[in-house]
């Protein structure tokens, strides 16, 4: 029912703001009860926004009007209970700057912002249930930037004609939260004591992070019941490590040094899955201090080992996984790491025997997995598609009783087979099944993996020379090995830039672009190379019988200069695929 003589205009009175949430979508039905955004820093105590309402009285059964907002998450409540569940549901005027949430399984109870898009204003009605309270207030959780934002102001309260006068109980003022001081390192950390009195993690394994700016470093020096945490790292955004009970990235203790307006600010986080930590209390963190030069950022701070009763804090007397991180931070919120997180190669006790340990960016599984890919499909399927192209009258003698050119595609091929086989099992052993979050590269690898079993099933049923379908296998046989090369080398070039084994630089495009050049090349060669012979077949008419110089023997005069070719290229393949191993194995 509407009724035209309650309409309520209410708005927060706040424009043009940079609204950023860990939840840009809007979609925070999380934070229905609470209305507290999961950011893990401290709400404002002030309000700079207010919510105002032009009518006082309501109906059951009555569409309210309001309220114009940006950035915020709205509710209706019982005034005389502001903690329990919402009352009502909204119904949008405009859905594509709003959105509608269930919360606490009543559709349309909660209204949030559709995008991190500015907006001007949003408006709302809300429809009164019939089992109304008394009493109703609208709740407004208002957020202008990760770390600054409001929860729950409360706007005017509206009641029902004829009931009792609702009364505020009297507030009581909470105490504003302790802030754990922090100071300023004067010096850089040493690592003299690695392996002596600290447990250290150093990538490159044995840097120093006083002499190399490059140098990514993590201690942990024990002091009774409690441990000194020491990090360093080159970073614009934030350094973070955290402990694990696995080489996957949730459930984790983590710990994050990020920088904001100049200042690095300590943060303990726990991780719940493949999203943004979520920010837990400072309190159990104590010393902590924090530097910052030539771009490298270096912070520290004690902990105890055991802190009992504390949530999402692990006890340091385990042996976990650790994982060190790094990436951009904008107003306080982490972005996504830039490159994998260095994890350590098994579990570790930190506050144990002091250690000396390294570890990687990627696992050994998905360095094998990139290694054998390269060198299959690289080097053994193209050496091994040049021979069958170009050396048949080169390598025409028998061997093990076909002919040799044969016997080494067909070698060169089976390797490359078995190669592709193994390599494409190594993802499914690392992560127990299929990769979702490896975009087109799975698929791809998976298409090139089907395609290489064709290939030896229809090589196994191959017609004999002169069998009228040997036209059609030749044509079959060259199709699907052709489009098997060309997946194969885009799914190297998506999965170099794979977290899982993303090598550095700009410069592994530039040389996959080079060895493909280098192929093609090579095949142009070749190919002008048999035209030219093709050209010296001469046919003679004289007294009706005709003199042919065979196709085959002007191949054959050839040889010297296709074995050249073809040691010059195996030289430069070689030299393509040195680079990109020796890249896997820095990782």
């Amino acid at each position: 029912m509407t009724a035209p003589g309650f309409t309520v205009s209410a708005f927060i009175l706040l424009l043009h703001v940079s609204f950023v949430v860990n939840y840009p979508s809007g979609k925070v039905t999380k934070s229905c009860r609470g209305m507290i955004p999961e950011h893990g820093h401290t709400p404002q105590y002030h309000p700079v926004h207010r919510i105002s309402v032009s009518q006082v009285t309501f109906r059951p059964g009555d569409q309210i009007k309001g309220p114009p907002f940006k950035g915020f998450l709205l509710e209706a409540r019982d005034a005389e209970n502001s903690s329990g569940p919402p009352v009502g549901s909204f119904t949008l005027i405009d859905s594509h700057v709003s959105q509608l949430l269930t919360c606490e399984d009543v559709q349309g109870s909660a209204v949030s912002h559709r995008s991190p898009s500015k907006k001007t204003e949003i408006k709302v009605y809300w429809d009164a249930p019939s089992s109304a309270p008394n009493h109703i207030i609208f709740l407004a959780t208002v957020v202008e930037k990760y770390k600054i934002y409001w929860v729950k102001i409360p706007g005017p309260i509206i009641s029902q004609p004829n009931v009792l006068p609702f009364t505020t109980p009297e507030a009581t003022i909470a105490p504003m939260p302790t802030v754990p001081s922090v100071s300023h390192l004067t010096r850089s950390f040493s690592a003299s004591d690695c392996g002596n009195k600290k447990f250290c993690i150093r990538s490159p394994l044995n840097c120093d992070p006083e002499k190399e700016r490059a140098c990514v470093f993590l201690s942990f020096t024990r002091d009774d019941q409690s441990v000194m945490v020491e990090m360093s790292g080159p970073s614009k955004g934030y350094l973070s490590f955290a402990f694990s009970h696995d080489r996957w990235m949730g459930d984790d203790d983590a710990y994050l040094c990020i920088l904001e307006d100049q200042i690095v600010h300590i943060q303990p986080s726990h991780l719940t899955g493949r999203s943004h930590p979520i920010m837990d209390s400072g309190d159990p963190l104590e010393h902590m201090a924090w530097r910052l030069a030539d771009g490298v950022m270096q912070c520290s701070f004690r902990r105890n080992i055991t802190l009992p009763g504390v949530k999402n804090r692990f006890d340091l007397n385990a042996s976990y996984y650790i994982f060190i991180a790094d990436g951009a931070a904008a107003d306080g919120r982490i972005h996504k790491h830039s490159q994998q997180p260095l994890i350590t190669y098994e579990k570790y006790n930190v506050t144990g025997d002091p250690k000396n340990i390294g570890g990687s960016r990627s696992l050994l599984l998905l360095k094998v997995h990139g290694a054998l890919m390269f060198v299959a499909w690289m080097t053994t399927v193209s050496v091994g598609v040049l021979i069958a192209r170009f050396f048949k009258p080169v390598w025409s003698k028998a061997l093990f009783g076909d002919a040799a050119w044969f016997q080494v595609h067909r070698t060169l091929m089976l390797t490359t087979s078995a190669l592709t086989f193994v390599a494409f099992l190594l993802p499914f052993i690392y992560r127990g099944g299929w990769n979702w979050h490896a975009g087109y590269h799975p698929y791809l690898g998976f298409i090139v993996m089907v395609l290489a079993v064709l290939q030896l099933l229809l090589a196994a049923f191959r017609p004999p020379l002169h069998d009228p379908r040997r036209k059609m296998f030749n044509w079959t046989h060259w199709s699907m090995g052709t489009a098997a090369r060309i997946i194969a080398v885009a799914a190297m070039f998506l999965g170099m830039d794979l977290p899982g084994l993303n090598l550095p630089g700009p410069w592994k495009t530039y040389a996959m672009i080079g060895f493909v050049a280098w192929h093609v090349g090579t095949e142009i060669i070749l190919e002008i190379h048999a035209y030219r012979l093709s050209r010296k077949v001469e046919i003679l008419d004289d007294d009706r019988i005709q003199i042919l110089q065979s196709f085959t023997a002007a191949e054959a005069e050839g040889y010297v200069f296709k074995k050249v070719v073809l040691a010059i290229y195996v030289c430069g393949n070689l030299t393509f695929l040195t680079m990109f191993l020796s890249a896997i194995n820095r990782l």
